[in-house]
């Protein structure tokens, strides 16, 4: 699946794809131990698929993460000035 098809998908859905991807990865680690391994080279395209699909999820990430962020930036430094100006009082 290339990116551009997943950045269409919602969380939910990239989460059920990721959990798919990962169950597969484990029947293909089982089929491996077990010398069932029919296609090596599916090793590789899961691990892929899986890489792509947190990439795209991690970027779904940070579009909505920046308003929260600043948000609770804002309020850090906030805090950080009263409490800088309520120990100099103190002093």
């Amino acid at each position: 699946m290339s990116a551009k098809e997943l950045r269409q998908k919602s969380s939910a859905d990239l989460q059920k794809e990721l959990l798919g991807l990962r169950r597969e990865q484990f029947n293909l680690r089982m089929a491996r131990a077990t010398g069932q391994t029919a296609k090596p080279d599916q090793f590789s395209k899961v691990r892929r698929n899986i890489a792509r699909l947190k990439t795209v999820m991690a970027e779904q990430r940070r579009v909505a993460a920046p308003a929260v962020t600043t948000a609770v930036v804002q309020k850090v430094v906030v805090q950080k000035k009263v409490a800088t100006k309520a120990k100099g009082k103190k002093s």
